[in-house]
């Protein structure tokens, strides 16, 4: 990613949250950006809008309303809990372990719960990331994919009060499963172009520190996806392919 204007965009920002825009496991894709960022120096939280029941943690499991702050030891009383899997799998890899969660809620108090956690993380930038490319769509578009939660998570960041703020799509191709035409796709992002917003795109190499770090954490969650019914974490059910694309 370095060198891109994705990069170029992100270099005066020191606190950056990575967050996954349309619910379940988008948060992982979030993690070969977040990985490459904590390299060069920044630091880094994720967070994730999760379709897991969160009305059911303990209450000190919340930081305020509607932002719930999950770490390796917190019980889920849900069997699909992508972001206390992926907590556990950042401590033992020795990285920082806490991923915030959102619920399902609409934009004016998700807009609420992102302002709450800007504050108290003191964030300079947010980038919200989709495992694939339905958060480009318009809506005019022959299939729509899945985009209700995407736009969501867009319309509540996009009001936000913090100087930089992106959109970051990880696997170009695979919201065909849903419907999607990718010419549309890249069609869409021909038009951010045009009006000078596009940040570029790039690959995650399996090769590189980041993108092997990406693979294990994913191999992992589906590992946990196997063993569902007898633990309490289950997480990613696709992995993305590793082409990505940025916008603001």
């Amino acid at each position: 990613m370095f060198g891109s204007p994705l990069s170029a965009r992100l270099e005066r920002s020191s606190r950056i949250l990575v967050a996954g825009a349309g619910g379940g496991s988008d948060v992982y894709a979030g993690l070969p950006l977040a990985f490459s960022l904590q390299e060069a120096g920044k630091e880094v939280h994720l967070a994730n809008l999760s379709f897991s029941h969160l009305d059911a943690l303990d209450l000190d499991a919340w930081l305020c309303e509607d932002v719930a702050e999950i770490h390796p030891d917190t019980e889920a009383r849900d069997w699909y809990f992508p972001e206390g899997c992926l907590s556990r799998w950042l401590a033992a890899h020795g990285r920082p372990s806490t991923v915030y969660a959102f619920p399902k809620i609409g934009v004016r108090p998700l807009r609420a719960a992102y302002a709450k956690l800007a504050e108290h993380l003191g964030l300079d930038a947010v980038v919200l990331v989709d495992g694939g490319t339905d958060i480009l769509m318009r809506g005019d578009e022959a299939g729509l994919g899945t985009p209700a939660d995407d736009m969501t998570s867009l319309a509540a960041v996009h009001a936000l009060d913090v100087p930089e703020k992106a959109v970051v799509c990880l696997g170009f191709g695979v919201d065909a499963y849903h419907g999607v035409n990718h010419v549309q796709v890249l069609e869409n992002l021909a038009a951010l172009e045009r009006d000078g917003a596009y940040l570029g795109a790039f690959s995650v190499s399996r090769s590189t520190k980041a993108g092997a770090l990406y693979l294990d954490a994913v191999a992992h969650a589906q590992g946990s996806t196997w063993t569902a019914s007898r633990t309490p974490c289950s997480c990613a059910r696709s992995s993305p392919s590793s082409r990505r694309s940025a916008t603001r």
